[in-house]
Parts: structure tokens; C-alpha cells; sequence
């Protein structure tokens, strides 16, 4: 998991992060053969720490799978709401979550630090648990 995240980040968690995470009861992880998703959950909200798709395996549906698992399971552990924030340069990330119909909620200027030097803002964004869109 970890290599996998640091192949997708800028900087990406170690395995010790990624072991401490695992280690919390409120943390749920979702995985395929193409990568992962971690959420907390803290009923009635869930958020979305991270999601990470093999490079190699980009753009074939396996975000958007991995998202609607993530969803269910938010739900089934009692969250109303998920919750995200991703850079506001993420085209393909912001793209899927406009299409598992997330709403953005706030923005957060100048977030993300890129290895560049240069910054870009998170967009936050929200939706239900239960609505039915995840089959798109």
C-alpha cells in the first residue's frame, strides 16, 4: 500500500503511517488488485483519507468501484455523509466524484504544496452515503 500510494503522491505515506492508520477501529480500508481507499468513520460523517489507483491501471473503472465500496461501507459502519477534500489540479479525481454526484462544500486556498514549489487549493466536497449513484 505504501509503495502504491508514494507512486501516487507527492508524498506518499510510509508504511508506518499506513500501519498506524490501519490500526484504528474507525478506519475502514476498501481494496481491489488495483488499489485502495482508506475512510474514518465517526458516525454520522465519514472521510475519505485517501484513494489510490495503480497508475498502470488508471481510467479503466476501478476508482469509481473502489469509491462505491467505500460508500457502502461508510454506511454500513453508520456514516450519513462522506467527506473529501482533493486538489483543486486533480482533473480525473474531481471528474469521478462530479460523477458519484459529491457536491463541493468548501475550498481551502493554497492547501496543497507541490514538490514545484508552486500551490493549489482543495476543493471539499460532500454526499449523502445512500444515494443510489454509485452504479454509473
Amino acid at each position: 500500500m505504501a509503495r502504491l500510494h508514494a507512486a501516487s503522491f507527492t508524498r506518499g505515506w510510509s508504511e508506518a503511517e499506513i500501519e498506524t492508520l490501519l490500526a484504528k477501529p474507525t478506519i475502514k480500508c476498501v481494496t481491489n488488485e488495483h488499489g485502495f481507499a482508506l475512510v474514518q468513520v465517526i458516525p454520522p460523517e465519514a472521510e475519505l483519507l485517501t484513494i489510490v489507483i495503480d497508475p498502470a491501471h488508471r481510467g479503466q473503472g476501478h476508482g469509481h468501484t473502489i469509491l462505491g465500496q467505500t460508500l457502502a461501507a461508510a454506511h454500513n459502519a453508520g456514516a450519513a455523509t462522506l467527506m473529501l477534500d482533493v486538489d483543486s489540479t486533480n482533473i480525473p479525481a474531481l471528474a469521478l466524484y462530479r460523477r458519484l454526484d459529491f457536491t463541493q462544500t468548501g475550498q481551502r486556498r493554497g492547501y496543497y504544496r507541490h514538490a514545484d514549489g508552486t500551490q493549489s487549493d482543495a476543493v471539499l466536497m460532500a454526499r449523502p452515503t445512500t444515494t443510489p449513484n454509485t452504479a454509473r
